[in-house]
């Protein structure tokens, strides 16, 4: 059997393809791939995820560790040196991203885990994420996204992680 999916269709475009499906008897999209993760929630959770959820879709998010920045090495402009990519992670050095690094510092702690870890089982954690996309470039980091697998998050761990990442409340 074969399996079809979209990525970073308009959620008006994403509607009406499940809606032809329907309609005419043809494949339906089996998944979809957004951007998502703590510091990116807005487009996904206000335009994507009620559609998602409505037609029983996986999701395979990708920059589910926001270019790095979710990780925890980048929390100054002096740190964006500290790889290629860094450049990428200027725009999530603010209030609310400095806010999400400190939930995820104390979460963490609890886990004897790390931001990245934490971030990535937030994910898990979310009822419309099926499978988080992210990369490494080390073992070290691999090891990271092998600990989210296990960690388990309390309700009040995922609260406070929502509440320092919400969307709605930004400064």
């Amino acid at each position: 059997m074969r399996w079809i999916g979209a990525s970073n269709f308009p959620a008006e475009r994403l509607k009406e393809a499940l809606d032809a499906s329907a309609r005419d008897n043809l494949p339906k999209y089996q998944v979809y791939q957004p951007e998502y993760n703590l510091y990116s929630r807005e487009k996904y959770e206000q335009e994507y995820e009620q559609l998602i959820l409505d037609n029983q879709l996986g999701v395979i998010n990708y920059y589910a560790l926001a270019s790095g920045f979710l990780s925890g090495k980048y929390r100054s402009e002096a740190d964006l040196n500290k790889s290629p990519r860094g450049g990428g992670v200027k725009n999530f050095l603010n209030d609310r991203g400095f806010k999400i690094l400190e939930a995820l510092d104390q979460v963490s702690g609890q886990y004897n885990s790390n931001p990245a870890a934490v971030a990535i089982a937030w994910l898990i954690a979310r009822p419309s994420i099926t499978a988080p996309i992210a990369s490494v470039t080390n073992t070290i980091q691999l090891q990271s996204l092998k600990d989210a697998a296990g960690l388990q998050l309390s309700k009040e761990d995922i609260s406070m992680l929502d509440q320092a990442s919400d969307w709605k409340n930004q400064n």
